[in-house]
């Protein structure tokens, strides 16, 4: 595959079974491309969206935010994330690779965000960085921006698809935007192949059941904890800077709480239980279910396989003989993991076959590993 830069994406035309889009180059000409499905990364100002005449509805933020990429000294340059709640001058400090570079996300103060000339690095307030005690020693990059947040009305129309921002932009609350992106990828990536080999075409089409759902209620969690961090309202100012700076230690200091935070920021938690692709239940481990993580004897764990990013069959404990020959007849690859009692502890259990997607995800879950359930899953899905 290569990337081409500089291309135009006009508009396009589709039919039952192929997708004709124009494009335009850098120099002006013009082409056309014929193919099967359309992807439709293309950012907030989506043409795939805007063609498709999907809506986008939500709403822009009233504050004006910076970025800014900065060669920093002081204690917040220490390689953590940092960040301040005072006032309504909210700032947030990422550690960048290299040494004392750091990345600010901050809100603009709101008698610099009037100006009518453009905004440079001398309008953030100075008062802030005095108070985190920051020596800014040279600014690599500042811009500004305006915060939406949106999802759209549908994620799929006939053989188009929108991923990424074109289908959901939000709040930087949580850093969630790459994240989820990067999950709608995945997940339309593998099923668009398996289509294009001789699955069925429902294939396809379960990508936006399965990450609509979780888009809305991501935009609607950090349009919630956004509010309440710029507010320049009274009741959230004093959430703010007198409950916070109270609960959150409090909170943070405990293990469970530390654990789901990490859990819900790595979107490990991210199930799809509900969609058709997702049969069955095996120990606590339901279809759906992102495929619980257990170390093994020795270096290796069970998600080392999971780098093939294909279909795999994963057996903790015996695997019966009809499961290793349905598994060779179908060159599915079959791991057979010795079984051990930590594997209890996440809600593995012993001689279950658990069927496992591309993306990690659990699509079957069999108790004893049944060889004609594995196979009627396969085939009723054109899986080959």
């Amino acid at each position: 595959m290569k990337v081409e830069r500089g291309v135009e994406l006009l508009d396009f035309d589709q039919g039952t079974a192929r997708v004709v889009a124009r494009f335009r180059r850098s120099g002006g000409s013009e082409e056309r491309c014929d193919t099967a499905y359309l992807a439709g990364c293309d950012g907030a100002h989506s043409t795939v969206r805007e063609t498709l005449g999907i809506g986008f509805p939500g709403g822009t933020y009233e504050h004006l935010f910076y970025v800014a990429d900065v060669d920093a000294r002081g204690p917040a340059v220490n390689g953590e994330l940092h960040a301040s709640l005072e006032k309504a001058e909210f700032v947030a400090i990422f550690p960048l690779k290299g040494d004392r570079r750091v990345r600010f996300v901050g809100v603009v103060r709101e008698e610099a965000a009037t100006k009518e000339e453009a905004l440079t690095w001398d309008d953030v307030s100075k008062d802030l960085l005095g108070r985190m005690r920051l020596d800014v020693e040279r600014v690599n990059w500042f811009s500004t921006y305006r915060v939406h947040h949106r999802v759209a009305d549908r994620f799929q129309k006939g053989r188009a698809f929108l991923l990424g921002d074109a289908a959901h932009i939000h709040s930087p609350v949580g850093g969630q935007g790459m994240n989820t992106g990067i999950g709608d990828a995945v997940n339309l990536a593998w099923k668009l192949a398996a289509a294009l080999r001789g699955g069925t075409s429902a294939l396809a089409e379960t990508y936006e059941a399965e990450r609509v759902a979780f888009a809305r209620r991501l935009v609607a969690t950090t349009d919630r904890a956004f509010t309440i961090i710029t507010s320049r309202g009274p009741r959230a100012r004093w959430v703010r800077l007198s409950v916070a700076p109270r609960v959150i230690p409090i909170l943070a200091s405990r293990k469970a709480v530390r654990r789901l935070m990490f859990r819900t920021i790595s979107q490990t938690t991210i199930h799809y239980r509900s969609s058709p692709l997702s049969v069955g239940a095996a120990g606590r481990v339901r279809g759906g279910d992102r495929l619980p993580w257990v170390p093994l004897d020795g270096a290796d764990d069970n998600f080392t396989p999971l780098a093939s990013l294909d279909w795999q069959l994963h057996v903790y404990g015996d695997a019966p003989a009809e499961i290793v020959e349905v598994c060779r007849q179908r060159r599915l690859a079959l791991h057979v993991f010795p079984w051990q009692d930590t594997m209890r502890r996440p809600g593995l259990r012993r001689h279950a076959g658990y069927l496992i997607r591309p993306d990690g995800h659990v699509g079957l879950a069999e108790p004893r590993a049944d060889a004609a359930k594995l196979q009627a899953y396969l085939d009723e899905r054109g899986l080959r």
